[in-house]
């Protein structure tokens, strides 16, 4: 029986059915004696889609083979050999115009694990089981993929970190739903940049189940929270992460991009780390973490590139930035001895994509600031640097917005979301999609007020103060401070700046107000990224950040249900907040490189002004955003009046 569909739903269906992976399958392992201690085997093209090489199935040539530190190439049989390393995986480089297979969560299959003896001791999340000797033969299977060749999108997901089922359900409401407009097909990709989960890798498989459903494979950079807290060595601390996904650094091609999946997290950090200055590490009481890029690591990259044709955009993907402008103080945040990157990289089209610091930061080439000298070493930047934002926004903190999702605006004002990336050849553009939010929006627009500046400077101290030793009850809230868009003669004379956080915003891109009354003003960038430090504070802040991080009505959730844990609120490993009055988040917009600004004229008149603020981007895209100023020759009582409801008139 034929049955009629509407075309919509139609479209629809065939929406569903494509989330579903159109090669799935796993390299085949080939156990057996292999006293040389050498992987061997075969990349063919996989006709039929079974993962096994069949005698019709030709191999594929020149594809670039790695152990983990050395690199060959597969012959024109689709032969390769390479000598195996402990503790190193065998791995392919997905070549363009091919592509690997997944599994059914869009998992690549690109890998094997290799462990003999596994770790060892006892972790948490498992660690690695003993993987065994070196295998008689590992085959890779690909299918050629004409569209793989082309212009191709990413969505980049920084910091999807969840620490718990209830935040994963969040993070499903709010990117993981974006993603399902976003259009993402097979030769498409998801990359994730680190803080996949929030310390708890068992989230791992629903959170992929998740990422799925945006129908592209889904590339994992592992991060200073994924891996094993209880390793004793650094050598170990990504075994669970291995099990669970895949290697902690590999490499894909996809048209004519070269992606490098590092691993910049050094997991207990120890005496290398210390002789180069991180005086945070090696005791052994206190293990903590470094961002560096290991030896080997380095070996292995310089090996790759040396490989990959120089007309080919490198895009290297890590957790830890390899410089910060929010942190540009702190060695812990940023990559240590970048000098080495950058000169492997000389002369190429390249591009750091990162995440870790729970903001959007678009580096332009020559940008720098203060400290990345001194903490990575590195001068004015080579190539663009883009930490891209966090989908957990500010770990989920703030009260919840109108999809029941925290605000979490990130930690330069951001909202969560995640960072769109179309590819064409070796160009690129990005765009910063906030979760929830009208793809057309991309900006915040505040008035910077005499009295927002007061409030922002008695409330600001109170984050500093432990929950336990403060005043239950804050100075101020967001009640106390006077309306910003009404201003006075006196605010006037005293300052007023227009605002304008334009969320991936970098140095070229330019902002202009636009007056009912004609005016036009240009706003400036308030921090230029010509070595200066970070400017903090009320008169750097973003208003419309900060009214809504200062002042956070969630920590007064309770109830009588007899549950203890849902009063308040947990973050992070469990941490309780409240049940307590509201008052200041621990995330604040109080320095930022994406935020513009223009002082209002001091002689405006009194009326109702109309303003237009526009933003445009490198790539010529535009955000634009109306607001409506009051100037009025006193500020009006806020609140009701009764005193014209006495009990006489009434």
């Amino acid at each position: 029986m034929v049955r009629w569909l509407p075309a919509v739903l139609l479209s629809f269906a065939s929406s569903v059915l494509a989330v579903q992976p159109d090669f799935i399958a796993t390299p085949e392992v080939v156990r057996g004696d292999n006293s040389d201690g050498v992987f061997s085997g075969r990349v063919f093209h996989d006709l039929d889609r079974n993962g096994r090489p069949g005698q019709d199935e030709p191999g594929v040539a020149g594809v670039l083979v790695s152990n983990g530190r050395g690199w060959t190439r597969s012959d024109a049989s689709g032969h390769y050999e390479i000598a195996a390393i402990a503790n190193h995986d065998l791995t392919i480089v997905q070549p363009t115009g091919w592509r690997v297979p997944t599994d059914r969560r869009w998992v690549p299959q690109f890998a094997y694990i290799h462990k003999p003896g596994g770790t060892g001791y006892p972790l948490r999340y498992g660690g690695l089981p003993d993987t065994g000797p070196v295998p008689a033969a590992v085959h890779f299977p690909l299918i050629q993929d004409q569209a793989a060749d082309q212009d191709f999108t990413c969505a980049v997901i920084g910091d999807s970190q969840t620490y718990s089922n209830q935040q994963l359900s969040w993070l499903r409401d709010g990117v993981m739903t974006d993603l399902l407009r976003a259009g993402l097909e097979p030769e498409d990709c998801l990359l994730y940049v680190g803080d996949v989960l929030g310390d708890d890798l068992g989230l791992l498989d629903r959170l992929l189940k998740l990422g799925a459903t945006a129908g592209a494979p889904q590339w994992l950079v592992h991060g200073n929270h994924d891996f094993d807290f209880d390793a004793r060595s650094d050598q170990d601390s990504a075994d669970s992460w291995r099990r669970l996904y895949g290697p902690n650094y590999y490499a894909f091609e996809q048209g004519q991009v070269l992606f490098i999946a590092l691993d910049n997290v050094i997991y207990p950090c120890g005496a290398v780390d210390r002789d180069r200055g991180r005086e945070f590490c090696g005791d052994p009481e206190r293990p903590r973490y470094n961002g560096r890029i290991s030896d080997t690591q380095l070996e292995w990259l310089q090996g790759l590139l040396d490989r990959t044709p120089e007309d080919r955009l490198i895009v290297l993907a890590h957790h830890i930035p390899f410089v910060s402008f929010v942190d540009a103080g702190r060695a812990q945040h940023q990559t240590d001895r970048l000098d080495r990157i950058h000169a492997m990289l000389a002369g190429r089209p390249a591009l750091s994509l990162s995440g870790h610091t729970h903001t959007i930061e678009n580096h332009a080439p020559g940008q720098q600031f203060e400290g990345w000298a001194e903490h990575t070493q590195s001068g004015p930047l080579p190539f663009r640097h883009i930490i891209a934002g966090a989908a957990s926004g500010s770990w989920f903190q703030g009260d919840f917005n109108i999809d029941g999702n925290p605000m979490a605006l990130q930690r330069m004002g951001a909202p969560p979301g995640y960072l769109k990336i179309d590819f064409v050849g070796t160009d690129y553009s990005e765009r910063y999609i906030g979760a929830r939010i009208d793809p057309q929006r991309g900006q915040w627009i505040g008035f910077n007020t005499p009295a927002f500046r007061e409030w922002f400077e008695t409330l600001s101290p109170v984050r500093s103060q432990s929950r336990e030793a403060r005043d239950p009850v804050p100075p101020l809230s967001i009640n106390d401070l006077p309306d910003t868009g009404i201003l006075t003669a006196d605010d006037l004379q005293r300052g007023v700046w227009l605002t304008a956080n334009v969320w991936a915003g970098s140095a070229e891109t330019r902002v202009l107000a636009r007056w009912s009354d004609g005016r036009v003003q240009v706003l400036e960038r308030t921090q230029q990224g010509t070595g200066e430090a970070p400017l903090s504070g009320a008169q750097w802040a973003d208003p419309f950040a900060a009214e809504r991080q200062l002042s956070v009505s969630r920590y007064a959730l309770q109830s009588r249900s007899g549950d203890e844990r849902a009063q308040g609120f947990e973050l992070f490993q469990g941490n309780r907040y409240g049940p307590s009055p509201p008052g200041p988040q621990g995330t604040l917009a109080e320095r930022n490189m994406h935020l513009w600004r223009v002082k209002l004229p001091e002689d405006l008149t009194s009326g109702v002004y109309r303003i237009q603020v526009t933003s445009t981007n490198r790539h010529g895209y535009t955000y634009l955003d109306e607001v409506l100023l009051e100037v009025l020759d006193q500020r009006p009582s806020p609140y009701f009046r009764s005193e014209l409801w006495t009990d006489e008139q009434d």
